[in-house]
């Protein structure tokens, strides 16, 4: 009954966020529904393109949601229960504000990228150094969400284009899977995003919804361990500062901030930024909830959750016998298309928006097909090579990149909103927590130093509380006023 209660519960508390923490967000940064918007001035039939309320909302979910809220909680549902409280946490008071207002800066000043509103806020050398670091992020997201619904794929049609891949439907699948993506790169922003991605976006909803449903009428026992203070993960991997890290998406992801401009490009009011935003973000948070509460309630403990994974720790596998033990062969197969789709809709966008980086830097004119193919063509060379790699490999390298971007991210946001007289807490609270717990985890990380876990975490403490004292030095001392505002279009607070 107490697991029940925790998950109903983690429910409520993600949309009191929305409706109470989401309004008081707003407020401070003051959406507008006076102000012209990007898409207005600059309609371009590609990038700029006006969408309908519903269609931003749903493109923006399922492009953000990726692997995050299933591959990230399933493997952060090894920890326990703690896995469910910091997707609520994070997505209410740094997700969904990251979220926010990386859409809301883009559209007040004319739909400028995510590396512009790091050059203008954190200057020149910080903004160069994050297009590049970005530009590799995407690809890598692009390489990853390739991956994982290629074998998805292949475990329900093994037997696919066996003639070209007669002992690798992996690769076959990963194949056409590429070609799709180099194509929904190129073409303009309404061809499919606006068409069929909202239509993915009510199908993922509704079978996810099914899938709990499912569990609760099956008999299943909700959250059978609600034990906070013991660490279950079969291999003992601390839960500081790991389990932050593994749900890469699910609470706080760094690439959704590449993303929310995409959609900004596209807003014909401020006030829909709430419900795109902040509200998609809370979406996916649901989403995090329902599949860790899946994979803790169908498997009894833990050992045998990541015995389910199989050697190569694999998630899919567990989305597949989950699906079909719930739904039945046709329901857990549309469950799991479901599930292909999600990373599949947000792969494709992050080709794009790295295409659409190196067009601004670059100064490439992005309403010629043939420079969008040429632009596109060295980021696809380089994500096909990063397939090469095991999927954990990718995937923990993916998740401190995601999570350490979503700390440059935040820095950058206080400093537009102290520049322009807003209360600066709403990220620079949640970039100190995040700075310590990047600089915690690669400290400590076999990827990073494989430093002793005291040393990592003081480390990190000390980094972000550096990070904090030297924002707030240059807040008080007014310097940032001109960063914030240089090139922007806003000069009033």
């Amino acid at each position: 009954m107490f697991g029940t209660l925790y998950f109903f519960g983690c429910c409520a508390l993600l949309v009191a966020g929305y409706a109470v923490y989401g309004a008081f967000v707003e407020r401070v940064f003051g959406a507008d529904s006076s102000r012209e918007t990007p898409v207005m001035t600059r309609r371009d039939g590609v990038d700029f393109e006006p969408m309908p309320l519903w269609k931003l909302y749903m493109s923006q979910m399922i492009n953000i949601a990726g692997l995050g809220p299933v591959i990230g909680t399933i493997l952060g549902a090894l920890y326990g229960p703690a896995a469910l409280l910091w997707v609520v946490l994070g997505s209410i008071f740094a997700g969904a504000v990251h979220d926010y207002i990386a859409g809301m800066i883009s559209l007040r000043e004319g739909g400028i990228s995510y590396p512009e509103i790091i050059g203008r806020n954190l200057g020149p050398g910080v903004r160069v150094f994050m297009e590049c670091f970005t530009v590799i992020f995407m690809v890598m997201v692009g390489a990853t969400f390739v991956l994982a619904p290629a074998a998805l794929l292949a475990s329900l049609f093994p037997h696919f284009l066996t003639n070209l891949f007669p002992s690798a439907p992996t690769l076959a699948w990963s194949v056409l899977i590429f070609a799709y993506y180099f194509v929904a790169t190129i073409i303009p922003f309404d061809r499919i995003v606006s068409r069929f991605y909202p239509i993915v976006g009510v199908m993922l909803i509704f079978m996810a919804l099914g899938l709990i449903v499912a569990l609760f009428a099956k008999g299943y026992t909700i959250l059978p361990n609600t034990d906070f203070f013991t660490n279950v993960h079969p291999a003992h991997t601390p839960v500081w500062p790991i389990l932050f890290i593994t749900i890469a998406c699910g609470a706080i992801s760094g690439f959704h901030a590449t993303q929310s401009p995409l959609r900004a490009r596209c807003m014909t009011n401020e006030k829909q930024g709430r419900r795109v935003f902040y509200g998609a973000m809370i979406t996916e948070g649901v989403l995090g909830l329902i599949w860790a509460t899946l994979a803790l309630s169908f498997y009894p403990d833990a050992a045998t959750l990541s015995a389910a994974m199989g050697s190569k720790g694999s998630p899919t596998l567990v989305v597949q016998e989950i699906a079909m033990t719930l739904l039945g062969p046709v329901g857990g197969v549309l469950a799991i298309l479901g599930v292909v789709l999600l990373p599949i809709s947000t792969g494709d966008t992050a080709f794009r928006a790295a295409r659409s980086m190196l067009a601004d830097h670059f100064h490439i004119d992005q309403k010629s097909a043939v420079k969008r193919i040429l632009t596109a063509l060295p980021l696809f060379c380089g994500g096909v090579a990063l397939t090469l790699l095991d999927f954990p490999v990718i995937w923990r390298y993916f998740g401190w990149a995601n999570q350490t971007m979503s700390c440059v991210s935040l820095w950058a946001f206080s400093v537009w909103l102290a520049s322009h007289g807003r209360i600066h807490w709403i990220t620079s609270l949640p970039a100190v927590f995040m700075t310590t717990v990047c600089t915690a985890y690669i400290c400590y990380a076999p990827i990073g130093f494989s430093l002793s876990m005291e040393a990592s975490t003081i480390t990190g403490i000390v980094v972000s509380l550096a990070c904090l004292a030297l924002f707030l030095h240059f807040a008080r001392t007014g310097s940032l006023a001109s960063s914030g505002r240089h090139g922007g279009h806003e000069v009033n607070a």
